[in-house]
C-alpha cells in the first residue's frame, strides 16, 4: 500500500495481516480525498484506524494532525510502525480504545475535528452507533466532513446532525460522505411566523 498524494505521495506503508483486515484501496482513498479538496491544516479523527491509511493520507494532503482510534493489538503495532516510518509522530496521536469509549472521552476533553473517517467492520452494526456518537459527543467542528466506508450491500444510516452529501460505489465498497449540521434547539419554534 502507498500514500496516493500530497507531501508523502508514493511512500509505502505496512498493512496488518489477518482475515478481519480490509485496508482502504489506493484508488478509493484517492477518490475520497479528491472529493474533500483542501484539508487546510484541519484536525482528523481516524476511527477503526487499522494501518492508519486514511489519517496518514490526510496528513500527507495538508491536515495538521490526526488522532487514530484502534484496539486490535496487531493493527496497533503496524499503525505505530507506519507513523514512525513516515516520521509523523509529532502530528499524530494513537488511542487504544473502542471507538465508543474514545469518542466519548474526546468529547469530554473538548477535542474537535474537521474531518472524520470511519471504516468499521462491514458485517457489524457499528456504523450507525459511531455516527450517532460523533454527533452526540460534540467532537465534530462546525461543518465537519464525515466519510464512512461500508459494504455496498448496506444502506448508510440516517443520523440527525449529519446530512448525506454523496454516495459512491467502488466494487464491494460504498463511500458515504456527510457534513455536520446544527440540530434545532428544543426551545426554537418550528416554522415561521412573526
Amino acid at each position: 500500500m502507498r500514500i496516493t498524494g500530497g507531501e508523502l505521495g508514493g511512500r509505502r506503508f505496512q498493512v496488518p495481516k489477518g482475515k478481519g483486515v480490509r485496508p482502504t484501496a489506493d484508488r478509493v482513498r484517492e477518490a475520497v480525498f479528491s472529493s474533500l479538496g483542501d484539508l487546510k491544516q484541519g484536525r482528523v479523527l481516524d476511527l477503526y484506524a487499522g494501518s492508519g491509511s486514511l489519517g496518514l493520507e490526510a496528513i500527507s494532503r495538508g491536515a495538521g494532525e490526526a488522532f487514530f482510534i484502534e484496539r486490535a493489538p496487531e493493527s496497533l503495532k503496524v499503525l505505530r510502525a507506519n507513523i514512525e516510518e513516515l516520521e509523523l509522530t509529532d502530528r499524530t496521536k494513537v488511542i487504544r480504545a473502542s471507538v465508543r469509549q474514545a469518542v466519548r472521552r474526546l468529547g469530554e476533553a473538548g477535542e474537535r475535528f474537521n474531518f472524520v473517517f470511519l471504516d468499521p467492520p462491514y458485517t457489524s452494526e457499528e456504523a450507525e452507533y459511531a455516527l450517532k456518537d460523533l454527533v452526540e459527543s460534540g467532537v465534530l467542528a462546525d461543518g465537519a466532513a464525515v466519510v464512512l466506508e461500508s459494504s455496498r450491500r448496506r444502506e448508510a444510516p440516517a443520523v440527525p446532525g449529519l446530512t448525506a452529501l454523496e454516495q459512491r460505489r467502488y466494487g464491494d465498497t460504498m463511500i458515504s460522505r456527510f457534513i455536520q449540521v446544527d440540530l434545532p434547539k428544543d426551545d426554537e419554534p418550528e416554522g415561521g411566523g412573526s
